[in-house]
């Protein structure tokens, strides 16, 4: 699978992006799409995760009630609605696919280039 993360951009703090991911490949029911994130000299993190089949969720402590992950079956994408962004977001976020739930970086594949957002305070 090759995975396409878009949406980044600028925003300031307390505003709202969505990010998308674009697949190419097949998905299956049983797969987790995750969204991580990376900031400058920073592990990459997880930031959310959705399964395929029941779109089931789980997000990180730091964005709950925030960050909102779902996905478009139809068109193959997984979606990043980010609300009441900070500065502490500012990251390049990427999409991945994993055969089940996990919230390690290496459970996943097909990254792609990411995207990058930037919050200013």
């Amino acid at each position: 699978v090759q995975l396409q993360a878009s949406g980044g951009g600028l925003a300031q703090a307390g505003g709202s992006l969505r990010l998308s991911c674009s697949a190419s490949g097949n998905i299956f029911s049983s797969h987790v799409m995750g969204w991580f994130r990376q900031a400058p000299r920073k592990e990459r993190e997880f930031v959310a995760a959705i399964r395929w089949g029941t779109a089931s969720t789980s997000a990180a402590e730091s964005v709950k009630g925030r960050f909102t992950v779902s996905r478009d079956r139809a068109r193959n994408t997984v979606y990043l609605q980010m609300n009441n962004l900070k500065p502490e977001d500012t990251a390049v976020y990427f999409c991945g696919r994993a055969n089940g739930l996990s919230r390690r970086e290496h459970d996943y594949v097909g990254w792609g280039q990411g995207t990058l957002v930037t919050v200013s305070s």
